[in-house]
């Protein structure tokens, strides 16, 4: 009697990808396709704003299996490299931002078992989908719920040679005038996947069940999406975790392409090309952040994009060491190591109101024709924030050198960081910088408002 071989079916992966016209999508399919060890696992669905010609995908040998109505667009089965690849196309007027996108293509999901979220404009390692299910299998033994995010490191899609050999993991930045925390990264060199406590809305990878759980708010524009995600994340059990290795690149550089605050200004608004301005749009999604946040004095009924029931939400705060009514972190969180997780049993870590501090963050903006930062007869730079009182914050003297390197001239305007913390809430009113010449004294002082 002859037996049958069992045979393993590769696990599945639903694959979401929000695109806004952005010409690097279809090189980003191509190479998840080709970098991928079982192509026919991925179930990737798009949501594709742009001008519903379809013409791009089939000049890139894309053919269409099958075509339907999908709300104001058309939903197309494109086939690829033995792989089916679900686009709504709809076009771009019609676009309410990046998470009422990526709602858009989850709504294709269909219980795999493993779910990635990227955006249009990413490279892939080789066998980036074994890799990925191994590190969250790995991690289930430390959690039932595990998740791997965190800022990719860049590529440049005319330079296959640049790509950036780094681990970056998620940190604490700012604050934002409504009281949102706002990312950035650092480099790090973990031997096994490292824990935080945020989330990047690039690349999320975890198990199938965070679509159900986790879905996306359509009414989240863009500015505060990933702290939202992330408490939500947490709130509903999930562990958040730094990949220890690279697992894909994300394309940075995008000031040429179009964005969706460009198109759906006032002016297109007025003509009558969409019917809600961008910054409308944003007024709503950070006061459903706010919401999430215990910020809102009059909250937003969240239904299903609300917090989870399975942790709480000074639990978020206290893993993260922020307090978001205070607007104030735990001094580690701003310290030399940037922490952006504390563990439970980090007994080293006192998290008591009275320990935390205030940050501030601006970036002073001023016009190349105000500022001569290079002039050679400068001894030294005064740099000061001032209260409405004109009470002095904050003071950093700069030698030449210093002020160099704190200086980004991005195209005739310049950009200077300014941070500082403070023991207690301050209310800085504005900005100063002025030179010292040991010939001539005090030079021109440039205030900005803070």
């Amino acid at each position: 009697m002859a037996c049958s071989m069992n045979r393993t079916t590769p696990s599945t992966l639903f694959v979401s990808i929000a695109s806004y016209r952005d010409p690097e999508l279809i090189p980003t399919l191509k190479d998840m396709l080709k970098m991928a060890a079982n192509p026919q696992r991925l179930h990737i669905t798009v949501c594709w704003q742009d001008n519903n010609d379809i013409t791009p995908f089939l000049d890139q040998g894309f053919t269409v299996a099958f075509v339907e109505d999908h709300e104001s667009g058309a939903l197309y089965k494109l086939s690829f490299a033995g792989a089916i690849i679900q686009v709504i196309s709809l076009h771009y007027y019609t676009s309410q931002g990046a998470c009422w996108a990526r709602h858009m293509a989850e709504t294709r999901f269909e219980d795999e078992d493993y779910f990635l979220q990227v955006d249009s404009h990413c490279r892939f390692i080789e066998h980036w989908d074994e890799e990925m299910i191994n590190t969250v299998e790995q991690l289930r033994s430390m959690s039932p719920k595990p998740v791997l995010s965190t800022y990719p490191p860049p590529y440049d899609p005319d330079n296959t040679e640049e790509r950036k050999r780094y681990i970056s993991r998620l940190i604490f930045r700012e604050f934002t005038p409504q009281g949102i925390v706002m990312l950035s990264s650092r480099p790090v060199t973990p031997a096994s996947p490292l824990r935080c406590g945020y989330l990047a809305g690039g690349f999320i990878f975890a198990p199938g069940s965070f679509v159900r759980e986790v879905p996306n708010d359509p009414q989240i524009f863009f500015a505060g999406e990933e702290i939202a995600m992330a408490a939500r994340a947490w709130t509903s059990g999930y562990d958040i975790y730094c990949p220890h290795k690279i697992l894909l690149w994300h394309f940075y550089g995008r000031r040429q392409h179009p964005k969706v605050w460009g198109d759906h200004s006032n002016e297109a608004k007025a003509t009558g090309s969409v019917k809600v301005a961008w910054w409308e749009r944003d007024n709503i999604a950070k006061q459903r952040v706010r919401t999430l946040l215990g910020l809102e004095a009059q909250p937003c009924e969240m239904g299903r994009y609300g917090l989870g029931t399975v942790r709480d939400f000074p639990s978020f705060e206290k893993a993260i060491g922020v307090n978001f009514r205070e607007r104030a972190v735990h001094p580690d969180v701003t310290g030399v190591n940037k922490v952006s997780f504390f563990a439970e049993d980090n007994s080293g870590a006192s998290q008591n109101d009275n320990a935390f501090i205030y940050p501030y963050r601006k970036v002073m903006k001023i016009p190349a024709s105000e500022l001569d930062y290079q002039r050679t007869d400068i001894a030294w730079w005064h740099l000061g924030v001032y209260d409405e009182t004109n009470t002095l914050l904050y003071r950093q003297d700069l030698t030449p050198e210093s002020l160099k390197k704190q200086v980004t001239l991005i195209e005739d305007q310049l950009e200077i960081i300014v941070e500082f913390t403070s023991p207690s809430a301050v209310a800085p009113a504005s900005v100063r910088l002025s030179p010292f010449s040991e010939s001539e004294g005090w030079g021109e002082v440039v205030q900005k408002p803070w």
